[in-house]
């Protein structure tokens, strides 16, 4: 019996021997089962009944021999496993608006901004989540401390009386420290604004002007100090680059040397955290920012006297909004309906992303009616033929409405035939039971009137490791957007990864019969978070419980996805590519939520990743002695070193270095003799690359080897900072 209504997964075929590798193989069996057979050219006749019997038999190998995989397919049809769809990439948009405006400003959802488009590599478009609000920031407090803390507890009010607010909300006055007189570390002053309208993920420009005094005894390259926001659990750094602070660490004298103005004022850029929430502390309530003294950088100094400033402006010059690798497709018109059971439409742009629930749906208008809204489903088992439902397709972007099952003739009549022995009957009914023959078809889902106009009201399609772009790229807008004069990315795309294989979800139907859809033990929540992440995750790892403190907490390891391509021309993947979005892992923990024991605590975590640089010599065979030959086994290596000290393609299996596996000298010397044309190595040297304060380092002195400690993963990358990842030397015996 067929059933039209299920997904159809590609068939492959398991016996590849073809017909030439059939007779080979007879040919080469000859001399032990017949010697004296000694003429193997085509013209002789047995060479021919050879060729006859291989063609029979590939006929039966192309026949037979993929039953067991087809009948294993046509299993994962009937519990409705389907492909998973590309997932796309995400990032962060930062618009910038040409100048402050007098009221708060909406940049709508679904604003497609995309990379420059090539004569060899088409333009890639993301699209922004949500709507940005850039709002209008009032600043209410200007408060010192003379100590930094998590939650200040007391505050010095600097500017009460001696300064006067302007109708633009600028504040000027009389000169004050923004600091001690005699500064020390830890001396911070804050900024408490208000603001009617929220503020989340805007970029603020605030505006100071100070008098052109004596220096303050700082390199102004350098600064030492840093700018934080507070997002309702702790203090996040808001100052992306130091070209962003145009007063140099309010180096006033020096803007002065140079030729400018400070009375003039000179901006400081902050991009503002994606949840600025209002907060109280003491007796202070508003959105706080806040500017600490800090230890200088290498044999830089501090300040010697504090700055000392007359006047603070706030405005809103743009803001960051979420966005992932889509395009938005309105109101498509899919056809008319015919009237008839398991209807199948097609979208025009697959594959489709996860639809939104309130935005992306189908709507039915009968003939002379209404449009009527119809509700997405997984599958038509719990659909009864008043429910207006229908499925998608996310790969092929197939839509299918509900479908009519009937059973077989045969079936029929053996039912009425039991029907009727069972049945009792009176002694004087000569009538025949005859069982009504709709109860034998069930109709699962309703089926839109003959003549409906069918539409899809928006979708979204994209997706791919392709969208795991650079940070800078996304800079054009598909469409003018008013008051907005530029667009960037940041911070480079994430999570991006290709839609799942045959291979793959045969894999995945064993670990989704064994979870049945309920997080109770470990390998259920490895499995689920898969599921969760909708392709963009690569690997999982449930940690153990270590201490009764731990108890009723799970924490899961995330490795998420990101683009291996250039593994291949040399270069490595930096960590920075496998951080955890945060759009990735509200996704993954509302998917979690849902399915847990109740109790239980889930936690996200990101591997500490550790990073190896190798140093050695070797010598090659004297008949590669040249220089073309030299630079592609020099080539050769780094690939293979870049892919072996890899999280998603390193180790001995090429599915993954492990956790908390060591890296060992033997494991390179066994990595680096397998290379053709090299002759034998040198000493092989680990150097460890760990990040210290924000930055990756590497050590100066070797380690035997490597350990990346029990929630850790070895990476490698190549990074100028770092003199170059691997180091490797021909030499001459």
């Amino acid at each position: 019996m067929e059933f039209d209504f299920l997904p159809k997964l590609p068939s492959s075929n398991l016996d590849d021997r073809s017909f030439d590798d059939l007779v080979q193989e007879c040919v080469t069996r000859i001399p032990r089962y017949c010697p004296e057979w000694t003429d193997h050219n085509l013209s002789d006749p047995g060479i021919t009944l050879i060729e006859l019997f291989a063609w029979l038999t590939d006929q039966m190998l192309l026949r037979f021999n993929q039953v067991p995989r087809k009948n294993y397919i046509a299993f994962l049809e009937l519990l409705g496993i389907r492909l998973q769809p590309p997932a796309p990439a995400r990032t962060e948009l930062t618009f910038y608006l040409t100048s402050d405006l007098p009221e708060p400003y909406t940049i709508p959802l679904g604003i497609e901004v995309s990379t420059v488009r090539t004569e060899t590599t088409q333009a890639i478009t993301f699209s922004t989540d949500s709507p940005l609000i850039i709002g209008k920031p009032d600043l209410q407090h200007f408060l010192t401390t003379q100590t930094v803390e998590e939650i200040p507890q007391s505050f010095r009010v600097r500017v009460t009386n001696q300064w006067t607010r302007q109708p633009n909300g600028y504040w000027e006055g009389s000169e004050q420290s923004v600091f001690e007189d005699q500064p020390q570390l830890g001396n911070c002053f804050y900024l408490v604004i208000n603001s009617d309208d929220p503020l989340d993920g805007n970029v603020l420009a605030v505006t100071f002007t100070g008098p052109a005094a004596t220096p303050t005894g700082i390199n102004p390259n350098q600064p030492p100090r840093r700018w934080e926001a507070w997002d309702g659990e702790k203090w996040q750094p808001v100052l992306l680059r130091e070209a962003d602070d145009m007063t140099r660490g309010f180096s006033f004298y020096e803007m002065s040397q140079q030729g400018r103005n400070p009375e003039q004022g000179a901006n400081v850029v902050l991009h503002l955290p994606e949840n600025w929430p209002i907060a109280n502390f003491t007796t202070y309530r508003g959105r706080w920012l806040r500017c600490v003294l800090a230890t200088p950088e290498g044999n830089q100094s501090t300040y010697n006297r504090s700055p000392r400033i007359t006047g603070i402006g706030v405005q809103a010059i743009g803001g960051t909004v979420r966005a992932s690798q889509s395009t938005l497709i309105q109101d498509e018109r899919l056809g008319i309906s015919d009237g008839k059971p398991g209807q199948t439409f097609q979208l025009q742009s697959p594959p489709v992303l996860e639809r939104r629930e309130n935005e992306e749906y189908i709507t039915v208008t009968p003939p002379g009616g209404l449009p009527q809204r119809w509700v997405e489903v997984r599958d038509f088992a719990d659909s009864e033929p008043i429910h207006r439902h229908y499925t998608i397709d996310s790969l092929t972007g197939t839509v299918q409405f509900g479908p009519l099952i009937r059973e077989p003739g045969q079936i029929k009549r053996q039912t009425r035939v039991r029907t009727q022995i069972q049945q009792p009957r009176s002694s004087d009914d000569t009538s025949v039971q005859v069982i009504d023959v709709d109860t034998l078809e069930h109709q699962y889902g309703a089926v839109p009137p003959s003549g409906s106009e069918i539409r899809m009201v928006a979708y979204r399609t994209g997706g791919g490791k392709q969208g795991n772009v650079q940070s800078g790229t996304l800079q054009f807008l598909k469409s003018a957007v008013p008051f907005v004069a530029r667009v960037i990315n940041h911070k480079p795309a994430m999570n991006g990864a290709d839609g799942e294989s045959l291979e793959q979800a045969v894999i995945r139907a064993p670990r989704i019969l064994r979870t049945r859809d309920r997080a109770v033990t470990a390998e259920d929540f490895e499995v689920l978070t898969f599921t969760a992440g909708g392709g963009a995750i690569a690997r999982v790892s449930c940690l153990p419980v270590t201490s009764n403190t731990q108890a009723g907490t799970v924490k899961l390891l995330i490795v998420p996805q990101a683009n291996t391509d250039a593994i291949a021309q040399g270069e490595g993947i930096p960590p920075e590519q496998f951080t955890l979005s945060p759009a990735l892992r509200e996704q993954v923990l509302q998917y979690l939520d849902e399915r847990r024991l109740l109790g239980v605590q889930i936690q996200l975590q990101e591997a500490e990743y550790t990073g190896v640089s190798v140093q050695t010599q070797i010598s090659l065979e004297p008949a590669y002695e040249n220089t073309l030959a030299r630079q592609e086994i020099l080539f050769n290596i780094r690939v293979a070193l870049y892919k072996y000290l890899n999280p998603l393609t390193g180790g001995q299996e090429s599915k993954g270095w492990p956790f908390g596996r060591p890296v060992y000298q033997s494991d390179i010397v066994a990595l680096l003799q397998q290379t053709h044309g090299v002759r034998y190595l040198g000493a092989v040297l680990l150097f460890p690359i760990r990040k210290q304060q924000g930055i990756w380092t590497r050590q100066s002195a070797p380690e035997p080897f490597i350990d990346p400690g029990s929630n850790g993963l070895v990476c490698s990358w190549n990074d100028t900072s770092l003199r170059s990842s691997h180091v490797i030397d021909i030499i001459n015996r």
